[in-house]
């Protein structure tokens, strides 16, 4: 199954361009489910269709799936819904928990979604939407860009976070709880924890694999703009260190080539200006740039998506190899003694970089995202011996240490 996920920076079109792509995709044939984070009435405006709320039995991820057009059908990712359903199953199983320690359960009117339930309920919606193999391709219109590479880093952090407060070698004598829970009268309190920490390991796996399909790539949208042009730039280095792959930029609200209106011919140039820049930078690294006509209007209904679906629609090809692909270590021994660890991270700039070496991790950070790697096994035998950005790629320079590398008789 395909998924494109559709994000940019705020206000840039990210549901018009979502509901474009995906009726375009629908018109050649294919199965598609628009999938959107936004609560408010844009995607009913755009779509000209009205979008059921989330049922509030906690059923799903998302609410129903309702038609849109032939071959296409849209539904609301189910925030609060997702969160009351994950309060309520943590209460369930800490039950001994709470007793032991006297502490009162919230009733189901008090459980209210906190700042960032909205993520996890994207992650679940994304990963519901795939298991159930109705579709051919997901469009899931995303928050904004800088949220997008913060959610999709989610699963990764908070997988190391659980193993390590709850490592793997702390559940050795789990065939011992059973006897004790029969000694103490009670299920142990440390039972359940366990029973739900795998639980959400194997779930956190599994949208992982979902992120990391071959077939999962993101839409980048924006208006040209000095602004927005900046702003793809930090993104983009972001999404390129969570491995992310960038299928097309799609520069949307195009203003016409020579309006008449002097105003407006003003804008129309700065705009030009701006997306020539944007065709250099993402043209040069063999991304796709589609450009989407300002239509005069606020796009509403069909009408409107159909005369822009032909501008936004998915490339033929294959999506791009993932980005980790061309994470390769170097083997300079011979010429240099050390071993050059490069990682692709287009867009990045030398002034917002941040390296530290922890153990077998490197820290990578870049602007407000951050990222924590895995060393390969032969750079775990080796210290860090500087880094150097340039081209869009970050070099890490290694001297093997001689006390850990193997001696060559």
């Amino acid at each position: 199954m395909r998924t494109v996920l559709v994000t940019g920076p705020g206000g840039a079109g990210r549901t018009t361009v979502s509901a474009a792509t995906a009726l375009a995709a629908a018109a050649a044939g294919r199965r598609v489910l628009l999938l959107t984070c936004d609560r408010g009435p844009a995607p009913d405006a755009v779509l000209g269709t009205a979008l059921p709320a989330p049922e509030e039995d906690g059923s799903g991820a998302c609410a129903p799936p309702v038609p849109v057009a032939p071959g296409l059908w849209a539904a609301r990712v189910a925030v609060g819904e997702h969160f009351r359903t994950l309060a309520r199953d943590l209460q369930d199983r800490g039950t001994s928990l709470f007793d032991l320690l006297g502490a009162t359960p919230l009733d189901p009117e008090e459980l209210t979604e906190l700042p960032g339930a909205e993520h996890l309920a994207v992650l679940a919606a994304l990963r519901a939407a795939h298991d159930s193999g109705d579709w051919d391709l997901l469009v899931a219109d995303m928050p904004p860009v800088h949220e997008t590479v913060r959610l999709l880093a989610l699963p990764e952090q908070l997988g190391r976070y659980l193993r390590r407060l709850l490592p793997a070698e702390r559940q050795a004598a789990r065939a011992l709880r059973p006897m004790l829970a029969q000694l103490a009268g009670m299920p142990l309190p440390a039972q359940k924890l366990y029973e739900t920490v795998e639980r959400w390991q194997q779930e956190l796996s599994a949208v992982r694999e979902v992120l990391e399909a071959e077939g999962t790539t993101v839409r980048l949208v924006a208006e040209p703009g000095p602004l927005g042009n900046e702003v793809l730039r930090t993104a983009r280095a972001g999404l390129a260190l969570q491995g992310c792959r960038v299928d097309a930029l799609v520069a949307n609200r195009i203003l016409p080539a020579a309006p008449a209106d002097p105003w407006l011919a003003a804008l129309a140039d700065e705009q030009r200006t701006a997306h020539k820049a944007l065709c250099e930078e993402f043209l040069a690294d063999g991304v796709t740039v589609r450009d989407l006509p300002h239509l005069g209007r606020a796009p509403r209904g069909r009408e409107d998506l159909a005369e822009l679906a032909p501008h936004a629609a998915l490339p033929d090809s294959a999506p791009r190899p993932p980005v980790t692909d061309g994470w390769s270590v170097e083997d300079r021994r011979a010429e240099d003694g050390m071993l050059l660890w490069r990682i692709p991270l287009p867009g990045a700039e030398r002034d917002g970089l941040r390296l530290v070496r922890r153990g077998d991790e490197l820290i990578v950070g870049i602007g407000p995202f951050q990222r924590v790697l895995p060393l390969p096994s032969a750079l775990r035998r080796c210290s860090v011996a500087g880094a150097g950005l340039r081209d869009g790629e970050l070099c890490v320079r290694f001297i093997p240490d001689p006390d850990l590398w193997p001696r060559t008789p």
